[in-house]
């Protein structure tokens, strides 16, 4: 199983790191062994001084595919999650600095919270789910797919061009603004479509 993730997918995002828009996703990708497992606390890591929380829809991939056709993308998924993407911005900024990979910023320990999923067909539309981050009871990021670049069907068929899915895989498909650093004691609480999904403590 492998987590599938996507950078600079929401414009007001890009505009807040001051990054620059691309062409095509962003991708990147977690080791299975950055879920944070359910029910622990994050703890943030000793490398880093300034951590973010990115919060993300989900999506878990149902089957084997490969070079997956857009119009087909929808049928090798049921389940849509909610999420965060735990970022160590300093070491990020480092690394990219130097031209380098960002895996030990992004996929480190604990860097993937996976809420509970829940099946698609509860919802109307997948392409304009709202979603918002929580923060010690304020709303600190809200978003909604309807904003994404490239839509879950879509990058979907991209990634697959890349890499073959498999069951089980999940597909973080990107932040939307709002994203700052976590502290000590700190309360996550995610919301999808007004429905709490996950919770999380900082430590």
């Amino acid at each position: 199983m492998k987590l599938i993730c996507i950078g600079r997918n929401y414009a007001a995002h890009i505009e807040e790191l001051e990054n620059e828009r691309p062409q095509e996703p962003v991708v990147f990708m977690k080791p299975d062994s950055a879920i944070l497992p359910k029910e622990q606390d994050f703890y943030i890591p000793e490398f880093s001084t300034d951590i973010h929380y990115e919060v993300e829809v989900l999506v878990k991939i149902k089957k084997v595919g490969k070079h997956i056709a857009q119009q087909f993308a929808h049928t090798y998924y049921d389940e849509i999650g909610l999420g965060i993407d735990f970022t160590a911005r300093d070491l990020q900024s480092q690394l990219k600095a130097k031209g380098l990979p960002w895996e030990k910023a992004k996929g480190f320990d604990g860097s993937a919270v996976v809420g509970k999923w829940i099946q698609k067909e509860k919802y109307e539309n997948i392409d304009k789910l709202g979603f918002s981050l929580l923060k010690n009871g304020e709303n600190v990021q809200n978003g909604n797919t309807s904003l994404m670049l490239w839509k879950i069907d879509e990058l979907i068929a991209h990634v697959s061009t890349y890499f073959m899915l498999k069951k089980g895989d999940i597909l973080f498909t990107g932040t939307p603004s709002g994203v700052g650093k976590v502290s000590p004691n700190d309360y996550l609480v995610g919301t999808l479509e007004g429905e709490q999904v996950f919770e999380i403590n900082v430590r």
